[in-house]
């Protein structure tokens, strides 16, 4: 007797098909709930709701920006990281150094026979030892003793923990802003925002989970450009939505003038259907990019009405306008910025970087030439936006679960740089930061460097340590969060990382 196959698409299958596809399908669920288990399910294809109520099928994984559960319990939901482009000098900033005062001209020789001149960029430019320009006081019940670079920022340092023993990999801009960002020296990897996002998805489906500011004043992007908020091997979608600080915040989000709302309805869910079936194909490479497009589509459809709506600051009351410091020419422009990152977690983006200073030197806050005029600027530029951001997410109820970070990539040194008006060159040796909100003690201070500021010298923290810090925080375990890249586990913190359980509420 002769078999009988059905037509393909008669819309029947044999008895060998049907016992073939019952049989894979219970052996599949047992596995499923084995995987499930031992934490190891990776979600598969599934039919899911757009923006719109819509039900659509997806060949990727199920909603790839999802809000997910962390690995413990979560202090913060979000992060606001403003980044102090360039590399501040912590012994005029944070870190209060009474001994320069005493050791001013010396050479740091005397200080440290072992002083290497290559620590800094500049090798032939060394000068003494260089008393802060500045005044410090105490600040706050806790009596932190605060520059005077920060009359606003100094009202809040009893919501801070200071980390005074930072230390990083290089002396050069670029690989110690992938440090900064990626754990690692150089391209390549996938940064903190984008590891976050990876861990926990968003909260906000109608906006990116990942969003990064650069300075607006045309002093250009950071060393490095978008490598610092890039997902690298992880999937595209994970990536930082990139703000313009000039005209239109997010380019080609409106749809040109005759295409109605329906009609665009229409193209995206056949792009989408496009894609997927693509994706789909048995072997298929490309999945997480294909993924990522139609995830990028969807998302870019929906941000068409929210992101206006986000970024609406006019619709700010003066007062709260007046906080951040629209008033002030100086820093406007920051504390629109400011404002904008507030709005954002209010709405449930996950991850917000700000990026303080441009490209290089008198751009940002790499003050090889003239400290004092150059710290100055930038930070009147900052402080009163910044130290509204903490005041208002304070009376919104917001500060407990936002973790904000202020941090560059390296501090700088404690001689002088020669020159006319003395600067500083780059230290890698030590660096202060300090973290505030979501789960964060107040008031304290972690670590120590040395007498002049040259070398963490205390309870030294690393950056992976400080990543592993801010991944506990917002409720992930910096060891299993892991991507599978090239035959390897991944992490953000590669094979290293303590969380510093000091500054922990």
């Amino acid at each position: 007797m002769t078999a009988f196959h059905p037509a393909p698409d008669s819309g029947l299958i044999s008895r060998r098909s049907l016992l073939a596809r019952a049989g894979g399908g219970l052996g599949l669920l047992g596995l499923a709930a084995l995987l499930e288990d031992q934490g190891l399910l990776v979600q598969a294809c599934a039919a899911r709701t757009d923006g719109g109520g819509r039900t659509r099928a997806t060949g990727g994984p199920l909603d790839p920006m999802a809000p997910r559960p962390g690995h413990i319990p979560a202090k913060a939901k979000a992060v606001i990281w403003v980044f102090i482009n360039g590399g501040p000098s912590q012994v005029d900033t944070w870190d209060y150094k009474p001994a320069l005062e005493r050791w001013d001209g010396k050479s740091i020789a005397e200080f440290d026979p072992g002083f290497d001149n290559t620590t800094g960029f500049f090798k032939n430019a060394v000068g003494g030892l260089m008393k802060s320009p500045f005044t410090f006081r105490p600040r706050g019940e806790c009596g932190k003793m605060v520059s005077d670079l920060f009359p606003h920022l100094g009202e809040h340092v009893d919501k801070m923990a200071f980390i005074h023993s930072g230390y990083t990999e290089s002396n050069n801009h670029s690989p110690a802003l992938f440090m900064m960002n990626t754990g690692m020296p150089r391209m390549g990897f996938p940064c903190v925002g984008s590891w976050i996002t990876y861990g926990l998805g968003s909260e906000n489906r109608n906006l990116p989970g990942f969003v990064v500011m650069s300075d607006p004043k045309g002093r250009g992007l950071p060393k490095g450009h978008a490598a610092n908020w890039g997902a690298a091997f992880l999937p595209g979608v994970y990536q930082g939505t990139y703000l313009s600080p000039t005209g239109a915040p997010i380019a080609n989000l409106s749809p040109p003038e005759p295409l109605t709302p329906a009609a665009q309805r229409r193209q995206i869910d056949l792009i989408n259907r496009l894609n997927t079936h693509h994706a789909q194909a048995p072997g298929h490479e490309a999945l997480p990019d294909l993924v990522a497009r139609i995830e990028s589509f969807e998302l870019a459809y929906r941000m068409q009405s929210a992101a206006p709506e986000a970024l609406d600051i006019e619709s700010e009351p003066e007062s709260i306008k007046r906080l951040y410091g629209f008033d002030d020419p100086r820093c406007r422009h920051f504390a629109v910025q400011c404002l904008i990152a507030r709005r954002l977690v209010e709405r449930g983006v996950r991850f917000v970087q700000i990026y303080s200073g441009g490209m290089e030197n008198q751009l940002s806050w790499d003050g090889h030439i003239d400290i004092k005029g150059n710290h100055e600027q930038f930070a009147a530029e900052t402080d009163q936006p910044v130290a509204g951001l903490l005041t208002d997410l304070a009376q919104r109820g917001l500060f407990e679960e936002t973790l904000v970070i202020w941090a560059g990539e390296f501090g700088r040194l404690p001689i002088a740089q020669t020159g006319a008006k003395p600067g500083r060159d780059h230290n890698p040796h030590c660096f202060t930061a300090w973290l505030a909100g979501g789960g964060v003690k107040g008031g304290v201070s972690h670590g120590e460097s040395d007498e002049v500021g040259y070398k963490a010298a205390v309870d030294r923290v690393s950056i992976h340590d400080l990543h592993a810090t801010i991944l506990h925080l917002m409720g992930l375990d910096h060891t299993r969060l892991t991507y599978r890249h090239n035959g390897r586990d991944y992490r953000l913190t590669d094979v290293a990382g303590e969380v510093v359980r000091s500054i922990l509420a």
